[in-house]
């Protein structure tokens, strides 16, 4: 299982936000590139890179500074997200040099462009997003909350033809508590391939989500900025085997 870190940009800060609350947030640096040179430097091999202000206006925002990360990293593959809802936003974001594009909000509101995108772009370009607190989804930047399950979504984009969803319990983001392994488990047994986020604190936790069959790779934020977990080099992102 690959561990990916997590560069969340808000107003051209690298931030991260406690359950998705955007009045709850910590500004770790002024600078999302110099964050993502770090990372580099430390051996990782993907960067998560969120468009947080994008999430909350439905397009992405943050667009030319996540094409300065992804020129400022080359060899380290590059995830982005956040305010994606248009066939438009996802090759935009594919031409700024980003190898995976992640949909949310959109792959429940208007689920035939998720199949259009898969058919434009392929099904390993795109990542589908699925947000949950309590089991059920929540869209529009995690601000509003839906009455569909989490595995009902999946199940939905599986039979569409996605490969792999990124799976995160906004009751655990930001809170170093525990990741929901039990859902990560539930969604993965679909047979979607799952990237998991959300309250990883510490080492032993990455073990949990490594040994889920069909857990991939796992997003991790806090806990690398505030150094609970410390990674060296390239060795280190891998737990478990390689996903």
């Amino acid at each position: 299982m690959i561990v990916i870190p997590a560069i969340d940009i808000r107003a051209g800060r690298c931030v991260r936000l406690v359950q998705g609350d955007f009045s709850r947030e910590t500004v770790y640096a002024d600078d999302p590139v110099a964050v993502a040179r770090h990372w580099a430097s430390h051996g990782a091999s993907w960067l998560h890179v969120v468009d947080l202000d994008g999430a909350r206006a439905g397009e992405p925002v943050q667009l030319e500074l996540v094409r300065e990360i992804v020129r400022a990293v080359p060899g380290v593959l590059v995830q982005a997200g956040g305010g994606v809802r248009s066939l438009d936003a996802i090759e935009r974001l594919l031409d700024s040099g980003v190898t995976r594009v992640v949909i949310g909000t959109v792959a429940l509101e208007q689920p035939e462009l998720v199949t259009q995108a898969i058919e434009r772009f392929g099904t390993d370009r795109l990542v589908v997003a699925i947000d949950s607190r309590n089991g059920w989804v929540a869209t529009r930047g995690w601000e509003t909350l839906t009455p569909v399950r989490a595995e009902d979504v999946a199940q939905r984009v599986a039979a569409q033809g996605v490969r792999r969803v990124l799976a995160t319990d906004i009751g655990r983001d930001g809170t170093l508590t525990r990741p929901n392994v039990e859902l990560m488990a539930r969604l993965a047994a679909i047979g979607v391939l799952v990237i998991a986020s959300g309250g990883v604190s510490r080492y032993e936790d990455l073990l949990a989500l490594a040994r889920v069959p069909g857990v991939e790779a796992a997003i991790v934020g806090r806990a690398l900025y505030e150094g609970q977990l410390r990674f060296e080099r390239a060795a280190d992102w891998v737990v478990g085997g390689a996903g």
